[in-house]
């Protein structure tokens, strides 16, 4: 597969991405955060297409059910229970290759970018695959109680990028809590 995959997470010191199905800051509302991760994963420079975001099914219902699906985004959810996309999916697939092929094949017209938006599992199984792959990382500044991790980000497979168009460089504060950006890039073996 020639297309990049972009993994976007947010993550807490210990690399902590969750506790019970929600941010770990939860109630902490972090909206310019938020509204990055947006722009993220709507934005296509592609006139015409809309960028793809995969997640897994625990994922999808961690998004509140009124910000469902994604706006301006195909959003395909992975489930091997479910026999038809969950209420206000676009697409279901059993696996991550399955989405792959999805996007590759029967949406080939419409998808530019293809975000990997979560879990756990997801972001490892996209970390460890070939091809290009690039990780949009919001490194929170201060830990919280989490019960799911992002894999580790190895220095020999990934590297921080120096800068990243759109990405901005400085660090962010929102409600008392600081945080940064960073872009890895997957090193190719």
């Amino acid at each position: 597969m020639s297309r990049v995959l972009n993994g976007i997470v947010a993550i807490c010191p210990d690399l902590g991405i969750g506790k019970n199905g929600d941010l770990p800051w939860h109630p902490i509302r972090l909206r310019n955060e938020f509204a990055h991760f947006r722009k993220m994963t709507e934005t296509s420079p592609a006139a015409g297409k809309q960028n793809v975001v995969i997640m897994g099914r625990k994922t999808w219902f961690s998004i509140p059910e009124r910000n469902r699906p994604l706006n301006g985004r195909i959003n395909i959810v992975l489930s091997r229970e479910f026999q038809a996309p969950p209420a206000g999916a676009h697409y279901l697939a059993a696996d991550f290759s399955s989405a792959l092929r999805l996007v590759e094949t029967e949406l080939a017209e419409k998808a530019d970018q293809v975000w990997v938006i979560g879990g756990s599992s997801l972001y490892k199984e996209m970390m460890e695959r070939s091809g290009t792959k690039r990780l949009f990382v919001t490194r929170i500044l201060k830990q919280f109680d989490c019960d799911t991790f992002l894999p580790e980000i190895r220095a020999d497979k990934y590297r921080l990028l120096p800068a990243f168009p759109g990405v901005p460089c400085e660090l962010q504060e929102e409600n008392g809590i600081q945080y940064r950006y960073e872009v890895y890039e997957s090193i190719q073996q």
